[in-house]
């Protein structure tokens, strides 16, 4: 099929990480129609693994029979996300890369170069649907079928994002940042699909990544472990272990090294108690960079482990919701949905967004992400948690 013959449906860049995931997205979206470019996007990596990456989405790109790019973004990767990382260690909360990653350079960078060059769309390996988020959440837009929307179509619509297909590879809740603006240039072919049939169609096609494993963990991290990596930029510093009453059990390394419901890394020096009153786990339930402390409770139901009402900053609303609503949401990556209410208090400047769970939620981390969404599934929005337990 010819450039030319494959331009019915527009021009999308797909941003191709040598994954199975990436691999199959530019192939479902060249065999529908589109005229598919592949660009590797190299960012900051530390443990070798991205020259491999690249050449894997390299020899796809040319099984594929697709141009071929390389859009380097090391140097805004580690300004915009590494140090955004790092920087929320030292202050002591819980800062999620990989969310700012989607912000800063996929749906960023990447899709301005992309537009800036010709393209229409980008597309990615994400597993999520796309939207109108004026119909049901099962009229999928993703971008792999017919009833796909045109760019210009898309500017007087409503889009917003859905779980995808797949409950267990979902990565809505790591894209709550896009806004309408970067919606309308997006495709995510892989929102109906589950991960099996995602790695039966790369077999039958005889992609090369067909059989690749899933990356684990903090992408530029690979296989580095995150505490080894912040070392390098926090210094350690021995420090107390609090209990919840306030009393001195044990030591620490710094405490901001550590994260909400971490149960390694310290020492406690209490007695351990045997018998009926065995010494139960205990988990990080609070830090103090300033004193350079960190509060444990003991046992995994202890009350201070649970959070039911959160102040949120950077809220982004992808679908309009009243002053007051009925929303889903969690607060880590995969956690079950929960009732709860999202409340708009304020207006302008002082504008700002609280989420009331209906029960008590466990391991609640500021920094971290707490995303809505529709019973449907639909994305309502997202934003971070500064403050995870108003009275």
């Amino acid at each position: 099929m010819s450039r030319m013959a494959m331009r019915t449906k527009g021009r999308v860049f797909v941003g191709m990480s040598g994954g199975v995931d990436s691999s199959v997205a530019a192939f479902l979206l060249r065999r529908a129609g589109y005229d598919v470019t592949g660009v590797f996007i190299k960012c900051y990596n530390i443990d070798g693994c991205a020259e491999r990456d690249a050449e894997d989405a390299r020899r796809v790109a040319g099984q594929l029979e697709i141009p071929f790019y390389v859009f380097d973004l090391e140097k805004e990767y580690k300004k915009k996300v590494v140090q955004y990382m790092i920087d929320g260690y030292k202050a002591g909360i819980t800062p999620n890369p990989d969310v700012m990653c989607n912000k800063e350079i996929k749906f960023g960078l990447f899709l301005k170069r992309a537009l800036s060059l010709g393209a229409d769309y980008v597309a990615t390996g994400h597993y999520v649907k796309l939207i109108n988020s004026l119909r049901a959440p099962s009229e999928s837009v993703s971008g792999a079928t017919p009833k796909s929307y045109s760019p210009r179509g898309r500017e007087a619509s409503s889009l917003s994002l859905a779980i995808a297909e797949d409950k267990n590879k979902d990565q809505s809740y790591f894209l709550w940042t896009l806004t309408q603006n970067e919606l309308r240039h997006c495709l995510f072919p892989l929102g109906e699909l589950t991960k099996p049939e995602v790695r039966a169609i790369a077999k039958k096609a005889g992609l090369v990544t067909a059989e690749k494993k899933d990356s684990q963990g903090i992408c530029f991290l690979g296989m580095v472990d995150l505490k080894s990596f912040l070392k390098k930029y926090i210094k350690t510093k021995k420090g107390e272990v609090l209990s919840t009453e306030g009393e001195g059990i044990g030591e620490h390394d710094g405490a901001q090294f550590y994260t909400i419901g971490q149960r390694h890394g310290f020492r406690l020096t209490a007695p351990v108690r045997k018998g009926a009153h065995e010494t139960q786990p205990h988990y990080v339930v609070g830090k103090d960079v300033r004193h350079n402390t960190i509060t444990v409770a003991e046992g995994s139901a202890h009350n201070a482990l649970f959070r039911k009402t959160l102040l949120l900053a950077n809220v982004n609303i992808v679908t309009p919701v009243k002053q007051t609503e009925k929303v889903l949401a969690r607060v880590r990556y995969r956690q079950p949905l929960s009732p709860a209410t999202l409340a708009k208090k304020g207006a302008g400047a002082k504008t700002r967004y609280v989420l009331t769970f209906a029960k008590s939620q466990k391991f609640v981390a500021e920094g971290q992400s707490a995303v809505f969404y529709k019973k449907g599934g639909g994305l309502v929005g997202g934003g971070i948690i500064v403050y995870n337990g108003l009275a």
